[in-house]
C-alpha cells in the first residue's frame, strides 16, 4: 500500500502507547495502527488508536490486549478508524468493541456493512420530535414517569437498587409488545451481568431482536470509553438505513464517564472539579447528541446512571442528568422496605407530565396523587411516632389511600420470576390509570392497604369498587 503509516513502539505506559512514526505520511486522528502480537503464545492483533500525536510521536489507546506489545514492535496504519459491523447479522449476539462474538460462532460481513463508531451527529433540519407515549407495562414508571418515544431517561442510584433489573424488563416488555429492535450497551459493569442478560432474553424470546455490545469491567479503560459509540453506530444503522424505532440501552452511562476518566489520567491531563477530566461535559454530548430522532426513525435511550455512594448530587451525575427528559431516581431506602420497583416518588420527574401529552384523564389523577403524596410525607412522621389511630378522621383517609396507591405501584417482574417466585405481570397505561383513578375516588377505603402489594391490575386481583 502506498503511503502507508508506519511506525515502532517506543514505550507502554499502561493503557498507553507512545508510538515513532517513521514514514513520512503522519496517521490521522483516531486511525487504528495495527500490529503482529510480540507474545510467541498469543495470537491476538494488537490494535492502538491515536488519540493525539506531537510531531512524529503519536500517542495511543491501547483497545488490545497491553501484554501482546512490546518496545520496538513494528506496527502500520489501517488507513480508516474503529469500525464495527452494523447490519441485521448483529442482533442475537453479544459481541465486543470489535464486532467478534462471545457465542454463537463468528459474525459473517464484509468491509461494506462496516462502519465507523465517530458518526457525526444527524443534520438539524431532518430531526423530528414525538411526543407519543411509549408504554413500558410497568405501572409506577406509566402512571409516574411516563416516556415518549424518542426521550432519553435516566435510572439514576446506587449499587444493587434495581437500575438493571428495570432495564432488562423495559427491554423484555417494549420489544415484545412492540417488536421493535433493541440495542445494549454495557459499559464496565460486571461479566457475570452480561451473561445473565444474555439468558434472560434469549428465555424470554426477544433476543434474536436484541444486539448486545459489551466492554465489560476487566477490560482496558479504553475499550470500555468506546463501547456507547460503537452501540450507537449500531442503533443509528437500524434508524436510519432500516427507518426503524430504535430501543437503546446503556448500562452504566457513570463507568463511561469513569472510563474516560481512566483515560485522561493515564494521558496525564489536568483534572477538573472533584478529579473528574475537564472534557466531561463533551464526552457526555458525544454520546447524548446522537441519541435523537429523525424523520427516518427514533432513537428512545435508557440510561443506567450509577450513584457513587448514593450521591446523586456527584459532578458528574449531575452532568449526565442535564441531558435527561425523564428522570427516575432508585431509592436504597425504598429497596430496603422491599417495595420494587424501588421508585423514589418525590425526585423522579418526566417532561412528559403536561395535560397535551398525558391527556386530560391521566394529568388530574396524577396532579391530585401528587398533592396527596406530599400531605401523606408530612403526616408519615406522625404516624411513626404515634400511630395512624391517632390522626384525624380526614388524614386517616387521605393517608390509607395514598398508601394504596404506593402499594399498588409495586410490581412482579418477569425478569425476576426465579428470584422472588412471583409470576412477572404486564399492566397497560390505561388500566394504571383507571385503577388509581379508583383508588382516589375513595371506593376502596374499606379494602386493606396490604392487600394492594405486588398485585397486577385491580380486575387481576379480584379487587372491585
Amino acid at each position: 500500500m502506498t503511503n502507508q503509516v508506519e511506525g515502532i513502539i517506543k514505550s507502554v505506559n499502561g493503557q498507553i502507547a507512545q508510538v515513532e512514526i517513521t514514514t513520512q505520511s503522519l496517521p490521522a486522528l483516531l486511525e487504528i495502527l495495527e500490529g503482529e502480537s510480540a507474545n510467541a503464545d498469543s495470537d491476538t492483533q494488537v490494535k492502538l488508536e491515536v488519540y493525539f500525536q506531537i510531531r512524529n510521536i503519536a500517542s495511543c489507546l491501547i483497545l488490545s490486549n497491553p501484554t501482546a506489545l512490546a518496545r520496538g514492535m513494528k506496527v502500520h496504519g489501517s488507513g480508516s478508524d474503529l469500525k464495527i459491523p452494523v447490519d441485521k447479522t448483529v442482533l442475537g449476539k453479544i459481541i465486543n468493541l470489535f464486532g467478534i462474538p462471545y457465542v454463537k460462532g463468528a459474525i459473517d460481513y464484509t468491509p461494506a456493512n462496516k462502519v465507523s463508531i465517530y458518526a457525526k451527529t444527524p443534520p438539524i433540519n431532518i430531526l423530528k420530535t414525538s411526543y407519543q407515549i411509549l408504554e413500558t407495562g410497568i405501572k409506577a414508571i406509566d402512571f409516574l414517569t411516563p416516556i415518549f418515544k424518542g426521550s432519553k431517561v435516566g435510572f439514576v442510584g446506587g449499587a444493587g437498587v434495581g437500575k438493571t433489573i428495570l432495564i432488562t424488563e423495559m427491554i423484555h416488555n417494549i420489544t415484545s409488545k412492540n417488536q421493535s429492535i433493541s440495542v445494549f450497551a454495557g459499559v464496565g459493569e460486571r461479566i457475570r451481568e452480561g451473561q445473565e442478560l444474555y439468558q434472560r432474553l434469549a428465555q424470554s424470546g426477544v433476543l434474536a431482536r436484541t444486539a448486545i455490545v459489551l466492554g465489560q469491567m476487566n477490560e482496558n479503560a479504553a475499550v470500555r470509553f468506546r463501547v456507547a459509540l460503537a452501540a450507537i453506530t449500531i442503533a443509528e444503522y437500524f434508524r436510519d438505513t432500516q427507518k426503524q424505532d430504535v430501543l437503546f440501552f446503556i448500562d452504566n452511562m457513570f463507568r463511561f464517564l469513569q472510563a474516560g476518566n481512566e483515560v485522561s489520567t493515564l494521558l496525564g491531563t489536568t483534572p477538573s472539579d472533584q478529579g473528574y477530566q475537564a472534557t466531561m461535559q463533551t464526552e457526555i454530548s458525544l454520546v447524548q447528541d446522537r441519541l435523537i430522532s429523525t424523520e427516518n426513525g427514533s432513537i428512545t435511550s435508557v440510561q443506567a446512571v450509577y450513584a457513587p455512594s448514593d450521591e446523586n448530587n456527584d459532578p458528574a451525575i449531575t452532568a449526565i442528568m442535564e441531558f435527561l427528559d425523564t428522570t427516575i431516581v432508585l431509592s436504597r431506602s425504598v429497596a430496603q422496605q422491599g417495595m420494587f420497583p424501588s421508585i423514589d416518588l418525590f425526585q423522579s420527574s418526566s417532561s412528559a407530565v403536561t395535560k397535551t401529552v398525558l391527556g386530560e384523564t391521566h394529568f388530574e389523577a396524577l396532579t391530585v396523587f401528587q398533592q396527596m403524596l406530599d400531605n401523606y410525607n408530612k403526616i408519615s412522621h406522625i404516624v411513626a411516632i404515634v400511630g395512624e389511630s391517632e390522626l384525624s378522621t380526614e388524614n386517616r383517609i387521605l393517608y390509607g389511600r395514598t398508601k394504596k396507591v404506593i402499594n399498588y405501584l409495586t410490581q412482579s417482574f418477569f425478569m425476576t420470576e426465579a428470584q422472588t417466585g412471583r409470576k412477572g405481570v404486564y399492566v397497560d397505561r390505561q388500566t394504571t390509570i383507571q385503577d388509581i383513578a379508583l383508588i382516589l375516588s375513595g371506593n376502596l377505603d374499606t379494602i386493606p392497604n396490604d392487600k394492594f402489594l405486588y398485585i397486577g391490575s385491580l380486575k387481576e386481583a379480584g379487587i372491585t369498587g
